[in-house]
């Protein structure tokens, strides 16, 4: 919250001297010009001529089969490339105006690099297609835990508490759903029980970042530690001495009547499981919460300068608690996924990271829902395509495409795409 201006008087800044002069950004443009330089040298001007490449894109599912899409791959590469650095360009323009490009420009210019990089995969592959619709879905799957961990993270950062404990979350998550479901028999109790180790271990971070002011990413660490070594505990002793409290549960899959015979649109967003439709409305509602509401006002008035906050009488302290029990239960239900949702028995370290990387998407996504379900889908994709490849056998390393998420997050941070700046309370105690 900024102080309100009473004087209408002109500051030596308002007055008629001299103004400083605006700076020109060109970092963006820097950025997305090497990227598309770089596809047009990697995926254009390598593919080999006179091959083609077929993407796939319909379903059995499908209430009309759309025909296979075939291309002659390097001219459709360099094209692709070529229009990338054409919006690159666009960028450079526009920062030369001291004017903004929409949204659509990067969704835009990654679809262009992307259908380079996959033009390249699929050249000269006798007998091998892209299946776009079956990359699309496994990407929007495997983003769920991303999803859900990124908005964790959001809802403790807007309020001033940094959660590093996201990784923890989702496997305190992962576990309960596991072992609550195999003695309930049921997958759906186990998504249930989800979000309340998430919502514990949550607690345990506000305990000590509000009440005892202990150094937030130390403590985040150590929880992370604390839910690997109990997890592991209870699955080397009780879990392993006994299978039926680790049976492997699945949430069936639930069709939308009519939406999911859509081509392409339909098998991607309307044939998934209730934890994919949970995300759906959990994004949505905590998009219009956050920017929309007066809870989502006070919250962030709370991570952003809580002592004016507590002057016009929000509690800071029991606000963020409060925030943090609930980015925990949130990150809790996307650590279902690893287990209920995903068919799959409890396993040690199962999340693999994937709390850090949701972090990651939160930096990106520049601490939104909206962003973070944009940045996660990003991520999810890479993941997706590091599966792809190797079926088709690509040349691309599966360790390149598995740092992707952390290598965008550095160009991010860096301001190569763009200013993203955190609540300015984060981390820092409130102390009356």
């Amino acid at each position: 919250m900024s102080a309100t201006v009473t004087e209408h008087s002109p500051t030596p800044q308002q007055g008629k001297g001299p103004q400083p002069a605006e700076t020109k950004s060109w970092k963006a443009t820097i950025g997305l010009s090497v990227v598309a330089v770089l596809s047009l040298l990697l995926f254009g001007l390598t593919t080999p001529s006179g091959v083609q490449t077929t993407f796939t894109v319909a379903t059995s599912s499908d209430f009309i089969t759309l025909p296979s899409i075939t291309v002659p791959a390097r001219a459709a590469a360099v094209v692709l490339s070529v229009v990338a650095i054409l919006l690159a360009a666009y960028v450079g323009f526009r920062a030369n105006q001291f004017r903004k490009v929409g949204i659509w420009l990067p969704i835009v210019f990654g679809m262009a690099v992307l259908g380079a990089l996959l033009t390249w995969a699929g050249a000269d592959r006798s007998g091998t297609t892209i299946q776009l619709t079956g990359l699309l879905t496994s990407a929007l799957f495997l983003a769920v835990p991303l999803v859900f961990g990124s908005l964790a993270g959001t809802l403790c950062e807007r309020s001033g508490i940094i959660n590093i404990a996201i990784e923890g979350q989702l496997l305190a998550g992962a576990f309960l759903a596991a072992l609550v479901g195999s003695m309930a028999g049921n997958a759906y109790v186990g998504l249930i029980a989800a979000p309340i180790a998430g919502a514990l271990v949550g607690l345990l971070l506000a305990i000590f970042a509000t009440k005892y002011w202990v150094n937030q990413i130390v403590v985040g660490v150590v929880l992370n530690m604390l839910v690997i070594g109990l997890t592991s505990f209870f699955f080397s002793t009780m879990m392993t001495d006994d299978p039926s409290l680790n049976r492997a549960l699945s949430l069936p899959q639930i069709d939308i009547p009519l939406l999911a015979s859509i081509p392409i649109i339909g098998p991607v967003l309307f044939q998934q499981n209730l934890l994919v439709y949970i995300m759906y409305v959990v994004v949505i509602v905590l998009q219009i919460m956050l920017f929309k509401s007066r809870w989502g006002l006070r919250v962030r008035a709370v991570g952003e300068h809580p002592k004016a906050a507590d002057t016009v009488g929000i509690k800071v302290n029991r606000t963020r608690v409060r925030n943090t029990v609930l980015g925990g239960a949130v990150a809790g239900l996307g650590g279902a996924f690893f287990t209920v949702a995903s068919g799959l028995a409890f396993g040690k370290e199962m999340t693999a990271g994937k709390g850090y990387i949701a972090l990651a998407a939160m930096i990106l996504g520049r601490w939104s829902p909206r962003g973070a379900l944009a940045a996660a889908l990003l991520f999810g994709f890479a993941d997706a395509l590091r599966v792809q490849f190797g079926i088709i056998g690509s040349a691309i390393p599966s360790e390149f495409l598995s740092m992707l998420p952390y290598l965008v997050t550095i160009l991010a941070v860096a301001g190569l795409v763009g200013v993203s700046r955190p609540p300015a309370a984060e981390g820092i105690p409130y102390k009356k």
